[in-house]
């Protein structure tokens, strides 16, 4: 069983090793790659990067399926960062991870149990999951 489990998460990370090395050679090529931001999440960031800080948005692979966003609060700009919103309220994603959510839109949601950012309307996501935080790639 556990031999079945290493050749599982073998193979997936294998794909994924694969899919970002195809996205890292196509993103010179593409330089038109760009998301949205929604009003809530400009109003949100307005509010809490008061110190020169931006919201970093990354793809990562893990997750219920197969790739997760992840997102933290920055002030440290990398070479292949792109930048988008305006004045202070600015969110930053490196070419590689834009590749995988490029015409999605970074949204901040609020409701009675949580509150948080997140991407929707990914054009290039397949599925995800309940948690709103992983997604499969349309293929």
């Amino acid at each position: 069983m556990a031999f079945l489990l290493r050749q599982v998460v073998r193979t997936g990370l294998q794909r994924n090793v694969i899919l970002m090395r195809h996205a890292t050679a196509s993103t010179s090529a593409n330089p038109e790659l760009s998301v949205q931001v929604s009003e809530s999440c400009l109003k949100r960031l307005r509010e809490i990067c008061v110190d020169g800080s931006f919201l970093r948005v990354t793809v990562e692979g893990g997750g219920c399926s197969g790739f997760q966003y992840k997102f933290d609060l920055d002030k440290q700009l990398n070479e292949d960062d792109r930048q988008f919103g305006e004045g202070e309220a600015k969110v930053v994603i490196d070419t590689v991870s834009l590749e995988y959510c490029s015409g999605a839109t970074v949204d901040y949601h609020s409701e009675l149990i949580r509150a948080g950012f997140r991407m929707v309307a990914n054009p290039l996501a397949e599925q995800g999951c309940s948690c709103g935080s992983s997604f499969s790639i349309k293929l």
